[in-house]
């Protein structure tokens, strides 16, 4: 009798502790929660039984993912220009995009949804060009979206739709993904919405060097279109792709890649094609990345991105041999930069970095990733080779310091909100009492293109008032420019230096 009652004790402790540990969660304030911490309320309440019973089973983890991946259709006006995303000319038409001469364009990805209240992760190169941005549900529901914030460097964007107790995708940890395992792809390809395919991980941290490319020079490309090779510089594109031979086609862009327990290990950005469509592998970004990259978007607007403060070169054979070196792997560092975490920590010009907390370093993508998961004060181990020996540096890493970047549009919120667009965190206290304000929002991002930047509203300007509605956050935004009367949309607020303005705009 004493053993039971102890093991009733014990099943009852255990009970509490886990009700006790959902209760924590669930008491939390959505707003400064995590999308982990999101997901573990919704999967303490939703207990995850994925499993797929043997190698080549995917039933259940298809049945799982396939509800929580969403087709994503954009429009955008012509006159946009500047010809065509790199992405899409390098690595085939992902967005499915169906060009038009004039008047509106309209395209069409995926997007994958990661938190019950509405938050869809998807790719930045669907969705930059968007002045409406329409997201149907695989139970057949349209809503309206608007741009959270995007981020280029990684080639990710988070949007929202105003919907609730939705059906998500569980983050798995891309870390342990292996080269060889099962893999599917769920997307929208050709507009055939929910389609799913198979495949196997075929590499991992492939740098393929498409973002941020438009800038740089082109050499001839191994998939036999044109690529663009990265110049010298800080190494802001973040490139860790996993690569799969699961079938992936234009409209899988933004889409989910997922292990066989339902995972979400990936988000599908590129693939490697002659003709635009699949010819056997497609380009994913790896979900740990992504983590650090969304969180940040949905807590401040835009990524607190970090630097090591270095210019590196790859290292192969014929790089050893320029440099008069016998390493061939590893990344030599061919600048410092003044002020920044290397140069304080004792990093050289001429150092080989081989190890990133103890991992062995083969090409950039191996610390760039391990980077574009942290944040300005995190602190980062580097080991160089030095005078033919190894030695260890515990870096600081520092932010980037941005620079200042010195329409018609429909009567929807979603879509003049996406036109405005830039994204903003509302202000703190001592932030008020510097402008001597009683309420309003900073601007933390301004996409080039749209209204904020044509009208050189730049980064760092305070937002406080539009249509004479005080603004302290998104919500106040939405409200402001819903129901606009007689067109006109008035912004107010103070330009980084303190200078104030009112500017007027005419909607149509």
């Amino acid at each position: 009798m004493k053993k039971v009652g102890l093991t009733l004790l014990t099943a009852f402790v255990g009970g509490a502790m886990a009700l006790g540990t959902y209760k924590v969660f669930e008491k939390k304030s959505a707003d400064n929660m995590s999308f982990e911490d999101r997901q573990k309320v919704y999967f303490t309440n939703n207990p995850a039984t994925v499993s797929s019973a043997g190698a080549v089973d995917f039933t259940q983890a298809a049945g799982a993912v396939t509800p929580a991946v969403v087709y994503i259709r954009t429009s955008y006006s012509s006159n946009q220009g500047g010809g065509r995303n790199p992405l899409e000319e390098m690595f085939g038409d992902m967005l499915g995009q169906r060009q038009r001469p004039q008047g509106v364009q309209q395209a069409s990805g995926s997007g994958v949804i990661i938190s019950p209240d509405g938050y869809i992760v998807t790719n930045n190169h669907v969705v930059e060009k968007a002045d409406k941005i329409t997201v149907n549900t695989n139970d057949h529901r349209r809503f309206e979206a608007k741009v959270v914030g995007t981020d280029p460097n990684t080639d990710l964007a988070l949007i929202k739709i105003s919907a609730t107790d939705l059906p998500i995708v569980k983050l798995g940890n891309s870390d342990e993904v292996k080269v060889g395992e099962w893999v599917l792809a769920v997307g929208n390809p050709f507009n055939l919405t929910s389609t799913v395919t198979a495949g196997i991980v075929s590499a991992k941290g492939r740098n393929i060097g498409i973002i941020g490319s438009e800038n740089n020079d082109e050499d001839e490309n191994p998939f036999g279109r044109t690529q663009m090779s990265q110049k010298p510089r800080l190494n802001k594109a973040i490139e860790s792709f996993i690569q799969t031979d699961a079938a992936i086609n234009p409209g899988n862009s933004g889409g989910a890649l997922v292990n066989t327990k339902g995972e979400l290990i990936g988000v599908n950005s590129a693939i490697a094609s002659h003709t635009g469509s699949y010819e056997g592998y497609g380009f994913a970004i790896p979900i740990n990345l992504a983590k650090k990259v969304l969180n940040d978007i949905q807590k401040y607007g835009s990524v607190k991105r970090a630097y090591v403060g270095i210019s590196f070169t790859d290292l192969d054979p014929d790089k050893a041999k320029e440099l008069n070196i016998s390493r061939t792997t590893g990344l030599y560092v061919s600048d410092i930069v003044d002020g920044g975490g290397a140069a304080a920590a004792g990093i050289k010009k001429g150092d080989i970095i081989t190890k990133v907390e103890g991992v062995p370093v083969y090409e950039s993508s191996d610390l760039q990733e391990r980077v574009g998961r942290l944040t300005p004060g995190d602190k980062l181990k580097i080991t160089v080779l030095r005078d033919d020996a190894e030695k260890d540096f515990n870096v600081t890493l520092k932010g980037d310091i941005p620079a200042p970047k010195t329409a018609a549009v429909s009567k929807s919120a979603e879509e003049l909100f996406n036109r405005l667009g830039a994204s903003f965190q509302p202000l703190s206290n001592a932030q008020k009492a510097k402008y001597r304000v009683s309420s309003g929002v900073i601007v933390t991002q301004v996409r080039p293109g749209r209204l904020f930047d044509d009208t050189e509203i730049p980064e760092g300007s305070i937002i406080t008032n539009i249509n004479r509605q005080p603004i302290n956050s998104i919500a106040d935004i939405d409200k402001a420019i819903t129901n606009l009367r007689n067109g006109h949309l008035v912004i107010k607020g103070y330009y980084p230096d303190g200078t104030a303005f009112n500017n007027m705009f005419q909607v149509q």
